[in-house]
């Protein structure tokens, strides 16, 4: 064997080693559509980082908290990068349980909407990196509306909602007045039922931290929910979630649904809905009050202190939430399926303003959001759609379940707050709040 043919040889084991020892890392992520589009793109990030390779799984919402939850508190380190929200950050942070998210030097952390930025932050530290951010407003069929001559205030009340479902509600062609999560989980039909308990006047738990579960507020949110859904709602919606509702909506079977900002997108693109023409955009409902009627979220891309492989996951993170990112899924799939609510940026783009009917309602809708005062009598808790404590996770899921049956009609609305309330009161008592 000559000399430049050894030389060949070894740089090919060499090569050969190289590429058997990439890092691999594992994301845990939720099955919505904006990750779906993550795992898409990233070959791009594999092509320009080939010493790293990305391994997902994905899971449904109530199943990835789960697991995610069971992971991090016995440090089980199945997980590089987890998708976590803005209940679990603050919490996860302050035991220690996660890295501190490192923004590259082309990151721009100030372009962050500041709210949001806030929300995934422990003592003004990033520790989830938001990948999309929300609050919730009304998505409704405006060729419906004008069939049935109505038309709705830019700030409806509960009661325009009521009206227009009725108005619009015809079973006999597959056409369901209004669809809502009535799957059971703090962060499914909880969601969206503690923003309808919220604009009611009630609240998760009084200032002595006593819960507030068989409370009038509590009654009549739940009471108006429950009779709604059975009158005008899809058949079984006890188990529509927000991914399933989404589908519904798309597919024209739902004249309306108030559910997360982060849908519009989906909604207004032709490629997924056969309605992106006709959807229409108004805020949040409103009750006896405006305060914690929309939702405070972002799905944010964190790293566990269990890692071993800290400085790949940094650098996924640093590519999947940066503002290069937003450009390519422009490029790849069009301005209309950008995540947004995390980016100032993304709404200046004239591009992403002339495709976006909801652009600017979405950013108004998160900026509005205030999640130390969202709720009409004074609360010992922060969180709109959630109360920030530990314990909210088992207490939230509890009372969900409790609803859901209702919603099925396997027991009436004043037994299942009834319930609800008891198990509220043993956590609380069992954690300390209260005796």
């Amino acid at each position: 064997m000559n000399r430049p043919t050894a030389i060949a040889c070894v740089c090919a084991l060499l090569s050969c080693g190289a590429a058997q020892a990439a890092t691999e890392i594992v994301i845990a992520t939720v099955n919505n559509r904006q990750m779906i589009e993550m795992q898409k793109l990233t070959p791009v990030f594999e092509k320009a980082n080939p010493e790293i390779k990305v391994k997902w799984v994905t899971l449904e919402e109530t199943v990835l908290r789960q697991r995610l939850t069971t992971d991090i508190a016995t440090q089980g380190g199945q997980f590089d990068i987890m998708t976590i929200g803005m209940y679990e950050t603050p919490l996860w942070a302050k035991r220690g349980w996660l890295k501190p998210f490192q923004p590259d030097a082309a990151y721009d952390i100030d372009d962050l909407l500041p709210g949001i930025r806030g929300g995934m932050s422990h003592e003004g530290k990033l520790y989830s990196a938001p990948f999309y951010g929300e609050s919730s407003f009304t998505m409704y069929r405006s060729d419906l509306a004008k069939a049935a001559g109505i038309t709705l205030p830019e700030q409806p009340t509960y009661q325009d909602i009521a009206h227009f479902a009725a108005k619009v509600h015809d079973p006999a062609k597959g056409l369901y007045g209004i669809c809502l999560r009535g799957k059971p989980s703090w962060g499914e039909n909880m969601a969206f039922l503690t923003t309808l308990v919220n604009v009611h006047g009630g609240q998760w738990f009084d200032m002595g931290w006593k819960p507030q579960v068989d409370s009038k507020p509590w009654h009549d949110a739940i009471g108006f929910y429950v009779d709604l859904m059975k009158k005008y709602g899809p058949p079984g919606a006890s188990a529509n979630g927000f991914n399933e509702n989404l589908t519904l909506m798309s597919a024209g079977k739902c004249g309306m649904w108030i559910d997360a900002t982060s849908a519009a997108g989906s909604l207004s693109d032709p490629k997924f809905s056969k309605v992106a023409d006709t959807i229409a955009f108004v805020r949040a409902p409103i009750a006896v009050t405006h305060k914690g009627a929309g939702f405070s979220w972002s799905w944010g891309l964190a790293i566990p202190s269990s890692t071993k492989k800290e400085a790949a996951a940094q650098k996924f993170i640093n590519w999947a939430t940066s503002k290069d990112y937003v450009k390519l899924v422009a490029e790849t799939d069009g301005w209309i399926v950008v995540p947004t609510g995390n980016r100032k940026s993304t709404y200046a783009y004239p591009e992403f303003q002339k495709v976006s009917k909801f652009g600017a309602m979405e950013l108004k809708a998160i900026e509005a959001v205030d999640v130390r005062d969202a709720t009409l009598p004074k609360s010992p808790y922060q969180g709109v759609q959630f109360a920030a404590i530990p314990e909210f996770q088992a207490i939230g899921t509890e009372v969900g379940q409790q609803i859901s049956a209702a919603l099925a009609g396997k027991t009436r609305v004043a037994d299942a707050l009834k319930a609800g309330q008891r198990l509220a009161e043993r956590e609380m008592k069992k954690a300390g709040y209260t005796r």
